[in-house]
């Protein structure tokens, strides 16, 4: 029987994205294929402009390929219709940002419960517990009720991260998470995002962070479009 663990989450087969830009059409990605198995921590890297936030995009469901095919979960998520991969997304994907994107006149509290508010993917009842059971996950409970203006830069993002695990996504995309973070502060979130790998999340980071290289089960590496190196723990 095959390991929960091995199998293949993600899939993308001969995927391209093309742009039209002042001087013509520009490949953002040209003929990539790729599978990301279940519960595993993979770092995406490569230069600037090199084609690593349309790849974030295109698994997000934000991008749809210009080419190819996109198979997340078992869903071919370049099929679906605008208001379809809304919901898809709000359920299957949870997006953390560098610049941490809480809403300001949110309390930590509120910020959390937005997305099964978006979704209604929990009875009204459930979603508050909910919520502070994800702040205590990622140990911030004692800053619900506060604004995000009165927190930390690392305590934004641990508040950004139990957000995006507010739906139960089964994948956790996000772009230079630790980009404006302190070294020891980058340190604590690269463990709580081995934990959620380590608890079945397949989590997939876009990093510079030669540092934390360690954490990865695998890197991505992508230039000018195209995937240079292969998935060797797969």
């Amino acid at each position: 029987m095959e390991n929960p663990k091995n199998q293949m989450l993600i899939q993308l087969s001969r995927v391209t994205k093309t742009f039209t830009v002042a001087s013509g059409q520009f490949k953002a990605l040209n003929d990539v294929s790729l599978a990301i198995p279940k519960g595993k921590l993979i770092a995406i890297t490569g230069k600037s402009g090199s084609g690593k936030s349309t790849l974030l995009n295109i698994i997000s469901g934000i991008d749809k390929p210009t080419e190819g095919s996109v198979s997340i979960n078992g869903i071919q998520v370049e099929k679906l219709s605008e208001s379809e991969l809304a919901s898809w997304r709000g359920k299957n994907v949870g997006v953390v940002f560098q610049f941490f994107q809480l809403l300001p006149t949110l309390t930590i509290l509120e910020n959390v419960m937005l997305p099964m508010d978006f979704c209604n993917s929990y009875p009204k009842k459930e979603r508050k517990e909910r919520a502070l059971a994800l702040l205590e996950r990622v140990n911030i409970k004692e800053q619900a009720d506060k604004f995000p203006a009165t927190l930390s830069g690392g305590q934004q993002q641990r508040a950004a991260i139990a957000r995006a695990l507010a739906n139960d996504p089964p994948v956790i995309i996000a772009d230079e998470p630790t980009g404006n973070l302190d070294s020891h502060t980058a340190t604590a979130i690269f463990e709580l995002f081995s934990s959620l790998a380590q608890s079945g999340k397949t989590v997939i980071i876009v990093t510079h962070e030669k540092d934390f290289a360690s954490y990865f089960e695998d890197m991505i590496a992508i230039s000018d479009g195209r995937i240079v190196n292969e998935l060797v723990n797969a």
